[in-house]
């Protein structure tokens, strides 16, 4: 895997370099942002149809708001899947960036040291950060196991509960029944379920957190690059 490294120790106290490269692809860009949308509806409604609202004013034939509830996570759960399908596939098409989340490589000596060094980096135990043009090792990593096996995981499940819920014969229940066979009581499929809305909830927080502290600690254009495109890149030393 090629990545733009450079340390900020390596420039001297007088210069004030800038790096500009294009990373993060459009259909890249788009994906992230629908995610967005579509886990905070997600999360929102799915909240809901675990604790359901004790009651509603009025008569009940003149009430959908459950119904309206469960058919903004479904429909929200459907766009997330086919954004999810559309952003595997440009892993195969895009530039080496769009591959970087979908897999971690666990044999190379050179990932984890790099690795190592970006934990020291976070734990404040080192002041000379690595400059990335894409995920540095300890981001991929932490992606891949908080943000896309989840996500993957969470489409499948959500898919086979649906498919519990319209029948037997509905073509999601036949793609993804097989959930059941693995964990024949629903309830627990439900569990888990929920347990990974959190591990994406906490996993959102920390993204956005250690997005926010890249730009102001590493100076490196991390909350744009998902607007334009571009990570910049400011190598100084003061």
């Amino acid at each position: 895997m090629r990545r733009t490294i450079m340390s900020i120790s390596a420039t001297s106290k007088a210069d004030c370099e800038h790096e500009n490269v294009y990373a993060y692809e459009a259909p890249v860009r788009l994906w992230h942002w629908i995610n967005a949308f579509c886990i905070l509806a997600l999360a929102l409604t799915g909240y809901f149809i675990g604790s359901p609202l004790p009651a509603v004013p009025g008569e009940a034939n003149a009430n959908f708001l459950m119904g309206y509830i469960r058919f903004s996570h479904f429909a929200a759960g459907q766009i997330l899947a086919v954004a999810l399908i559309l952003r595997i596939y440009w892993v195969f098409v895009g530039n080496v960036h769009a591959r970087q989340i979908f897999y971690v490589p666990f044999w190379s000596k050179r990932f984890w040291r790099e690795w190592l060094h970006e934990v020291r980096f976070y734990m404040f135990l080192t002041q000379n950060p690595l400059k990335y043009a894409g995920h540095n090792p300890l981001s991929q990593l932490v992606m891949l196991l908080m943000f896309t096996l989840p996500l993957t995981f969470m489409v499948i499940t959500g898919f086979a509960l649906y498919g519990e819920g319209v029948g037997r014969d509905s073509w999601e229940y036949t793609l993804f029944g097989w959930v059941f066979w693995l964990s024949p009581n629903s309830q627990s499929v439900h569990s888990f379920h929920h347990l990974g809305m959190w591990v994406i909830l906490i996993f959102v927080m920390i993204h956005i957190y250690v997005a926010v502290r890249e730009d102001i600690v590493s100076r490196d254009s991390i909350v744009s690059s998902m607007i334009s495109g571009e990570r910049l890149s400011k190598h100084t030393e003061d």
